[in-house]
């Protein structure tokens, strides 16, 4: 099966270009401009981590090794599309224009980081596994019957191919033939638990098969594969030719959570081995040296913007005054229901008590 899905690749570990394919629309513009959200995305993920080591946010989930994975697919969708993360994408929800405010206000346990920016059609981080496929599937869907082209893309990780709710979504799209885009990145665990242990599938493309959709394997450290495989992806389904599995092989160099450790199920050893061959930032800037579009002194400016503006989204989300503990009562429910009114009635006797 492995052989029908072959894994497509554009530039290799060593940045050099193995595929054709689009030479012609990989420019230094371009290159640029991964560059540019990739590191961005690389230091939030390192600052996000740092904060909460530091007690100024709560649980981080952090993503580094997967920047590729998640840069090249958010950059191949419009404005006016949608986009279904998980708790492990604010590197894709940045890139699609999120709040970076409201970003670190979510990790720092405030309802109002799950608010996107007026005009951005980005749906709160999903933690149940897989439950936000669901809500993909049912928006292209009625994004079809309103007749408009906009496009839905929903990441997941190799453990949401377990649950119902991808096989449900995946059936659903694939029966009324949504504009949806299921953007897997298979990055080898499902918390603790190898994807061998898990699945006797070779490959994560091939559950397409089951419904008669298009699937392709990529290598998910090759920003340029990503980008334009989603981007076929993403046209197929704008064009009114249904929904698309794709699955992104990458690698998560740190924890699962910052409350979990991976040595005790991962052999680091490994992970040390793979940021060295083939971490996708590594692969950009030899591409970029080889193609002559690196710049020393242009990437350090890069990098210092990115910080400034990290350390502005840090210092406007401490500003923020904590939020009243209630709120957590309202908008559960249309209309108020019994217990979630005894359990508001509680708190209120509880607090008014201390």
């Amino acid at each position: 099966m492995e052989s029908q899905f072959p894994t497509y690749q554009i530039i290799d570990g060593e940045g050099n270009m193995v595929n054709d394919d689009y030479k012609s629309e990989i420019t230094e513009e371009l290159a640029r401009k991964f560059y540019e959200k990739m590191i961005f995305a690389r230091l939030f993920d390192r600052k996000g981590v740092n904060l909460q080591r530091q007690g100024r946010i709560g649980t981080y989930v952090p993503f580094e090794g997967q920047e590729a994975a998640q840069i090249g697919s958010a950059l191949a969708l419009e404005d006016g599309d949608w986009m279904f993360p998980t708790y492990r994408d604010h590197g894709a929800t940045s890139a699609f224009g999120h709040s970076l405010k409201n970003i670190f206000l979510y990790w720092r346990g405030f309802i109002e980081g799950c608010v996107p920016p007026e005009g951005k059609n980005i749906f709160p981080p999903a933690v149940p596994i897989a439950s936000q496929i669901l809500h993909a599937t049912g928006t292209a869907w009625a994004d079809k019957k309103k007749g408009n082209d906009r496009v839905s893309l929903v990441y997941f990780g190799d453990g949401a191919t377990s649950e119902g709710d991808f096989h449900e979504g995946l059936n659903f799209a694939s029966v009324f033939n949504v504009p949806a885009i299921f953007f897997n990145q298979n990055n080898g665990f499902a918390i603790s638990l190898p994807i061998n242990k898990q699945m006797k599938s070779k490959t994560i493309a091939q559950k397409a098969l089951a419904y008669d959709i298009p699937g392709v394997r990529v290598d998910g450290n090759d920003i340029f594969a990503v980008y334009f495989e989603t981007k076929k992806a993403v046209d197929r389904a704008r064009n009114g030719e249904g929904p698309s599995l794709i699955e992104a092989l990458t690698w998560r160099y740190g924890a699962h959570t910052t409350t979990d450790d991976p040595t005790k199920y991962r052999d680091q050893h490994e992970s040390h081995e793979r940021r060295e061959k083939y971490d996708p930032m590594t692969r950009l800037e030899k591409f970029m040296q080889k193609q002559g579009y690196w710049d020393e002194e242009w990437a350090e400016e890069v990098q210092k913007d990115a910080s400034r503006r990290l350390d502005e989204a840090v210092e406007e989300m401490e500003k923020v005054e904590k939020s009243d503990e209630a709120v957590m009562f309202d908008y559960v429910f249309g209309t108020d229901v019994w217990p979630v009114e005894e359990q508001k009635q509680a708190f209120f006797a509880d607090r008014s008590e201390r």
